[in-house]
C-alpha cells in the first residue's frame, strides 16, 4: 500500500495513494480546518508560532530554550506540562476527529534527552510519585497519549523518531513506546533522505523497528526532489518491512515514482515461452 503526507488537500484524492495524511497543525503554527477524506494529522509539541511566548518554551536545565535557533532544533519545542497547551491540542483532535475518525498525531515528546527543566516541570517532578526524572516524564506523555485516544474514535496513528534501539526514544523524548501503544493502532516512522543513494541504512533502521514493534506501522519517505529511481528503491526495501509506505511532502514525485513501479512490474511479467 502507499501513501502521501500533504499540505494540499485535493492531492488527497489522487488514485494512486491507498490512504493520505492532511496536516491541519504544522510545525510552523499553520492550521487548518480537517476534511474528511483524509487522515487529519496534528503537530503537537512543535510549533514555530509560539517561539517569542516564553512561558510555553521548553528549557534545559541551564535555561536554554528549545527554539529553531539553537544547534539541533529545525522547530520551536512547546513544554509537554503546559496545561493551556494540551488542552488546545485536544480541542484540535478532538474536532478532527469529528470530520474524519482517523487521526495522525506528529511530533510528541519533549525535545530532547535534557529537557525540560523550566519551573512548572521542575515543581510536578517534585510533587511527583516518581524519583526518577525519565519515568516521570515518560508518564507525561503516555497521559497525553490517553488523552488523545479519548477523543479519536477511529484509528490513531502516532509518528515516531526514527531510532529503534531500546531506550533511546524514552531518554530522547520521554515516549514510551511499549507504555503507548496500548493506545496507538499503527505507528508511523519517518526515514528521511535527500537521494536515498544508498539504501543499506534504511533497511537496518526498518528492520529493527519490525524487530521492535508488535504494532503494525508505516514507513515514511521524503519525496521533495528525490529522483524517481532512487526513491524506486527506497519504496522497494521499505516495503519490506512496514504496512504501507508513505510518500512524504511531493505528491507528484510520489505518483511518478508509483507509475515508474507499475510500469516496471508489468514490464517484468512473464506468460511462458515466446
Amino acid at each position: 500500500m502507499y501513501g502521501v503526507v500533504t499540505r494540499n488537500e485535493e492531492e488527497t484524492e489522487w488514485s494512486e495513494f491507498d490512504r493520505a495524511f492532511y496536516e491541519v497543525k504544522d510545525v510552523t503554527g499553520r492550521a487548518v480546518e480537517p476534511i474528511a477524506g483524509a487522515v487529519n494529522m496534528v503537530s503537537c509539541f512543535g510549533d514555530n508560532a509560539v517561539e517569542s511566548e516564553e512561558d510555553l518554551l521548553a528549557f534545559d536545565d541551564e535555561g536554554t530554550p528549545a527554539t529553531r535557533n539553537q544547534p539541533y532544533f529545525d522547530w520551536t519545542y512547546v513544554c509537554p506540562t503546559h496545561d493551556r497547551y494540551r488542552e488546545g491540542l485536544l480541542d484540535i483532535i478532538e474536532e478532527a476527529a469529528a470530520v474524519n475518525e482517523d487521526v495522525r498525531l506528529d511530533d510528541v515528546g519533549f525535545p530532547r534527552d535534557e529537557y525540560c527543566h523550566c519551573d512548572r516541570c521542575e515543581q510536578r517532578f517534585a510533587d511527583s510519585e516518581f524519583e526518577d526524572w525519565s519515568a516521570w516524564r515518560s508518564k507525561v506523555i503516555t497521559e497525553f497519549v490517553a488523552e488523545a485516544r479519548e477523543r479519536v474514535p477511529g484509528d490513531m496513528y502516532l509518528t515516531l523518531y526514527p531510532d529503534p534501539y531500546p531506550g533511546h526514544l524514552e531518554a530522547r523524548s520521554g515516549v514510551a513506546v511499549d507504555d503507548i501503544a496500548e493506545y496507538v493502532d499503527e505507528f508511523v516512522v519517518p526515514i528521511y533522505d535527500m537521494a536515498y543513494s544508498t539504501t543499506y541504512w534504511l533497511e537496518i533502521l526498518a528492520k529493527g523497528w519490525q524487530d521492535r514493534l508488535s504494532t503494525p506501522f508505516s514507513i515514511e519517505l521524503y519525496a521533495v526532489d528525490v529522483d524517481v529511481d532512487d526513491l524506486s528503491k527506497a519504496v522497494e526495501v521499505a516495503g519490506e518491512y512496514a504496512e504501507t509506505v508513505l510518500f512524504g511532502y511531493d505528491a507528484s514525485n510520489a505518483r511518478a515514482t508509483i507509475r515508474r513501479m507499475n510500469a516496471d512490474a508489468r514490464q517484468g511479467q512473464s506468460f511462458g515461452p515466446e
